[in-house]
């Protein structure tokens, strides 16, 4: 099950018992805003494309954002396509609605959008439909072993 693959990822940094899990669903940004009551841009969401080769890369971004093109082949140096609900799956170990960057499937490349930083804190899921946790862009940073911030989003600023 995803979502114990992250409580033992954040087990191991003594953080597990900081996962909220509702009764209701967070799959979307703005479901998940609502569960939890914050705007939509505090939802951090994670993106899962293609990248070169085998692996996938994953974006996680401010909720109320959209991938800008130009900005995501500037960065990458390829045209973003994002995997089917399927290849998330196989990709990450997480279903499309709890998709992070925590306790992944596979050793992914994690990408943090700038878009994020505008906030003291963010929801990203827990690799459930209905789990979050909440965390400072430096504590997702670090728990997510985030590669790089890049800036590949726009309707933000």
């Amino acid at each position: 099950m995803s979502i114990e693959n992250v409580k033992a990822h954040f087990r191991a940094a003594g953080r597990e018992q900081h996962i909220m899990e509702f009764e209701s669903s967070s799959a979307t940004v703005e479901t998940a805003a609502e569960t939890i009551g914050v705007i939509p841009a505090r939802i951090a969401k994670t993106l899962s494309f293609y990248g070169e080769g085998e692996a996938a890369i994953l974006v996680v971004a401010a909720g109320d954002t959209k991938v800008d093109n130009k900005k995501f082949r500037n960065e990458f140096g390829f045209k973003p396509k994002m995997l089917s609900p399927e290849e998330v799956l196989e990709q990450t170990g997480h279903a499309v609605g709890g998709v992070c960057p925590f306790g992944l499937a596979n050793d992914l490349e994690v990408y943090l959008d700038i878009s994020m930083k505008r906030f003291d804190t963010l929801f990203p899921a827990c690799g459930s439909s209905n789990s979050a946790i909440e965390l400072t862009c430096a504590e997702l940073e670090q728990y997510s072993g985030g590669k790089a911030w890049v800036d590949v989003c726009k309707n933000w600023e």
